[in-house]
């Protein structure tokens, strides 16, 4: 089978689902779940408690990350449990925090992205 190198529209259009998933991660909230997940399960309760968050604004992130794939909930009674759903996940967040540590996290500096693009993104 022959590696496909073309790096046109054909190759982005491959890479799209890879650029979905961090898309999916970008958000610091869903950020903050996946994080607390991956400590171990959690309810909305303990969540909202935690996170210092609105109920609606947990239950729309973790609706988020299931449509997603990335968590999922077991029911016990009435409550619900999530967790994080793919182990490949937990290795994707310590590679970013390697990532960020090994470039000493000059992405706060990015003009586009960083940490003074998003404040001045946030109050526009």
């Amino acid at each position: 089978m022959a590696i496909d190198l073309s790096y046109g529209p054909a190759a982005r259009e491959r890479l799209s689902p890879a650029a979905l998933l961090f898309h999916s991660l970008a958000d610091p909230v869903r950020l903050a779940i996946v994080q607390r997940l991956s400590h171990g399960e959690a309810r909305v309760v303990d969540l909202t408690r935690e996170l210092e968050l609105a109920q609606s604004t947990v239950s729309k992130h973790l609706a988020c990350l299931r449509d997603c794939r990335l968590i999922d909930f077991r029911a016990e009674g009435r409550q619900s449990f999530y967790f994080v759903s793919q182990a490949e996940l937990l290795g994707v967040l310590r590679s970013a925090e390697g990532l960020l540590a090994a470039t000493g996290e000059a992405v706060s500096l990015c003009p586009v992205y960083g940490a003074t693009a998003t404040t001045a993104e946030a109050a526009s």
